[in-house]
């Protein structure tokens, strides 16, 4: 049990973080403020730190992750760059990441809660990840 929660929590941060930096290089293009690009320049090395953590456990057991379900990553992608050419302002691009910011910690959240057998080391990667995500969201509130 505790071997099948650990693989199966960790295959859900792995998903996360990947769209997490999807995210992240879907809209740092179109940001115009250096403050912004720099919150989101950060958040993305933290997650790609993360990564290479999550990698490591994955291999430990012997497993490759899990990419993020394609008709979400799909609706996400529509969805940001409909509002980026509707309003393509900072604004609106920090408001788009703490909509998946906050998601993302809805997410992981209830995954740690299902996964409750999960073992302590991928237990604190996904909080970490969730504290990454809370920061991220912090730090958007400032370009609203």
């Amino acid at each position: 049990m505790v071997e099948r929660d650990t693989i199966r929590l960790l295959r859900e941060c792995d998903s996360g973080v990947k769209m997490g930096i999807t995210a992240i290089d879907e809209v740092i293009g179109h940001v115009k403020g250096a403050g912004l690009k720099n919150a989101l320049s950060d958040s993305k090395h933290e997650s790609e730190r993360l990564q290479t953590d999550l990698q490591k456990v994955l291999h430990d057991y012997h497993d490759e992750g899990k990419d993020p379900n394609p008709m979400v990553q799909g609706m996400s992608w529509v969805k940001t760059n409909w509002e980026m050419l509707i309003d393509g302002t900072d604004s609106k691009i920090a408001e788009l990441m703490m909509d998946g910011c906050n998601m993302g910690i809805k997410s992981l959240s209830r995954y740690m809660n299902q996964y409750k057998a999960a073992d302590e080391r991928s237990k604190e990667i996904a909080k970490r990840l969730i504290s990454s995500e809370e920061k991220l969201s912090a730090d958007m509130r400032t370009y609203l």
